[in-house]
C-alpha cells in the first residue's frame, strides 16, 4: 500500500526536514497558507523535526503530496456495555513490531480540543459544543493505524480554580488535566486563532502545565484558521506564541503586510534570524536569556536563518521556569512543531496525524485495535444528548439537567432502543427544554440520534422525556 511506504520512508529518514501538502488552490489550506507566500529558503537548518507541518511551511520546504488519507474507516463503538467492557479488558492485539504514543491535548475552554480528537478517531465520540466546558471529565480516543496505536486523552479546558467556582465545575476538571500530563509523552497545544481577545498569549493555567513538565516535547496547534479573514496574522501569532523560539532555535517571522490593509496577499512575509543579544533582553525566562547571551550572534543576510548555535537548551528540551517568570511570558519557547488547522473541517488534520505516527515509539499496545474510546456507550450517549442540550437551552440552565438512562436493549431487528430521562430543576426550564409544541426536544432527539447512529453504525431509536426534579 501506498500510504505504509510513505510512513516508513519518513521513519527512516530521522529528523530530515519533510512536508506534505494537498495541492490545490489557495482556499483554504491552512498549513499551506504560509507557504504560498513565503520566500523559498537559500539554505535550510540541517534538522527541523516537522513533517509536513506550517513550520515548514512558513521556511518554505517544498512540499510533497500525501499517499493517501489516514483511518477513513475506523470500527464502529460496541453498543453492549458487556461488549465494550471485554474489549477494554482483553489483551491487546499486538502486531509483530508495535509502537505507541500518548498524546495530551490541553489548551483554553473551547478552544476545539474534542473537535480536533474526534477528527483524529475517525468518530464522534467526544461531546462538541460552543459552550464552555462541554467535556468535564479526561476521557480517552484511540487510533490504530497498522503498528501504530495514538492514545488521545482528550481532556477539559484549562481553568482557574476561581473560574470553577464561579461555575460550579467538577474539581475534576481542575486536576484531570494535569494528571493527562503526567502520564503523556505528547503535548498538543491547541489555541482558537478566531478568538481575538485570547489568542495572542497562552493562558496562565496551559503555561504553569508546560513549565512543571518542560521534558515532555510540545507541539503548537493554532486552531479555527477558517474563520480568520487577514490571515497573516498568523505569522505574528506564530512569533508571540513561540517567543521567537521554535524546535530550540531562534526565529522570528516579520510581516511586511499593513495591519490596516483589506487583502492578506499583498507582499511576502519576511522571515528573519534575529540578534541572540536582542532576543536575550526579550526574554523573559532566565535561562533562555542566558543561553542566548553565551551564544554567538547571527547574520541577516538571507530570509531564513537558523544555526545549531542557537539551541536555546539541550536535546531534553526548555528547563522550568519559575512562577515568577511565567506572568511576563505570553508564549512557551519549547515548542517543537507548528500546525495550522480547521478541525471542523478537517482541514491538515491528516497532516497532523502523520506527523503523529511518526513521533511513536516502540512499545507495547495498551488497547485492542477494535476499541475507539475508553468510555462506555451510555457516556458516550449521555455525552451527546447533553451536548445538544448545551447547544439549545440558553445560559446557565442546561448544566443543572441530570440525565436517567430508563432502557437501553436491542430492538427485534437489531436497532438500538434507548428511553433517557432528563430532570431538571425548575418547570420554566422544563418549558424551555420542550420548546413551543415539542420542537426542541424532538429537534434534540432527533440530532443526537443522528450523531449515536454514526458511533454505533446501527438504526438508533432514541426517546427523551422531560420532568421536573421532585
Amino acid at each position: 500500500m501506498a500510504a505504509p511506504r510513505a510512513l516508513a520512508a519518513a521513519r527512516a529518514v530521522s529528523g530530515a526536514a519533510r512536508a506534505a501538502a494537498a495541492a490545490g488552490p489557495l482556499r483554504l489550506r491552512p498549513a499551506r497558507l504560509l507557504q504560498s507566500c513565503a520566500p523559498q529558503a537559500a539554505t535550510l537548518p540541517v534538522r527541523w523535526s516537522g513533517s509536513s507541518s506550517a513550520l515548514g511551511s512558513i521556511l518554505g520546504i517544498p512540499a510533497e503530496k500525501p499517499a493517501s488519507a489516514l483511518g477513513q474507516h475506523p470500527p464502529p463503538v460496541a453498543t453492549s456495555e458487556g461488549e465494550q467492557e471485554r474489549l477494554l479488558q482483553n489483551q491487546p492485539n499486538q502486531p509483530q513490531n508495535p509502537k505507541v504514543l500518548r498524546i495530551a491535548i490541553i489548551g483554553a475552554p473551547n478552544a476545539g480540543k474534542s473537535t480536533l480528537s474526534n477528527q483524529l478517531v475517525g468518530r464522534k465520540v467526544f461531546p462538541v459544543s460552543k459552550k464552555v466546558h462541554t467535556t468535564r471529565c479526561k476521557a480517552q480516543g484511540i487510533v490504530t493505524y497498522e503498528d501504530t496505536q495514538l492514545i488521545i486523552l482528550d481532556t477539559p479546558g484549562l481553568t482557574s480554580p476561581l473560574k470553577a467556582k464561579r461555575h460550579n465545575l467538577d474539581a475534576a476538571m481542575l486536576t484531570d488535566p494535569w494528571d493527562s500530563m503526567k502520564h503523556a509523552d505528547l503535548v498538543l497545544v491547541l489555541v482558537d486563532v478566531s478568538d481575538h481577545w485570547t489568542r495572542d498569549s497562552l493562558s496562565q493555567e496551559v503555561l504553569k502545565c508546560l513549565s512543571r513538565f518542560p521534558h515532555i516535547p510540545s507541539v503548537l496547534v493554532l486552531n479555527k484558521v477558517d474563520l480568520l479573514k487577514k490571515k497573516f496574522i498568523l505569522l505574528d501569532l506564530v512569533t508571540e506564541l513561540t517567543e521567537g523560539v521554535v524546535n530550540g532555535k531562534k526565529l522570528e517571522v516579520r510581516s511586511t503586510f499593513k495591519r490596516n490593509s483589506s487583502s492578506s496577499a499583498k507582499s511576502p512575509p519576511q522571515i528573519t534570524q534575529p540578534s541572540l543579544k536582542d532576543r536575550a533582553r526579550e526574554s523573559h525566562c532566565p535561562q533562555e536569556a542566558a543561553q542566548a547571551q553565551e551564544s554567538s550572534s547571527l547574520g541577516h543576510n538571507s530570509d531564513v536563518k537558523a544555526s545549531e548555535s542557537s539551541r536555546v537548551t539541550e536535546e531534553q528540551g526548555p528547563k522550568r521556569c519559575e512562577p515568577r517568570d511565567l506572568k511576563n511570558m505570553k508564549g512557551w519557547p519549547g515548542f517543537q512543531e507548528i500546525f495550522m488547522l480547521a478541525a471542523v473541517h478537517g482541514e491538515e488534520v491528516d497532516t497532523l496525524k502523520r506527523y503523529l505516527l511518526m513521533q511513536a515509539k516502540p512499545g507495547p499496545w495498551e488497547f485492542h485495535s477494535e476499541v475507539l474510546t475508553s468510555q462506555s456507550p451510555q457516556e458516550i450517549c449521555n455525552n451527546i444528548i447533553r451536548e445538544k442540550i448545551l447547544e439549545y437551552l440558553p445560559l446557565e440552565v442546561p448544566y443543572g439537567v441530570t440525565q436517567v438512562t430508563e432502557m437501553w436493549e436491542e430492538g427485534p431487528s437489531g436497532e438500538l432502543l434507548i428511553v433517557q430521562n432528563l430532570l431538571v430543576p425548575r418547570k420554566s426550564h422544563m418549558m424551555m427544554l420542550i420548546g413551543r409544541r415539542g420542537k426542541v426536544i424532538s429537534r434534540i432527539a432527533q440530532e443526537a440520534g443522528q450523531d449515536l447512529m454514526n458511533v454505533f453504525l446501527c438504526d438508533v431509536r432514541l426517546k427523551l422525556k422531560v420532568e421536573v426534579k421532585s
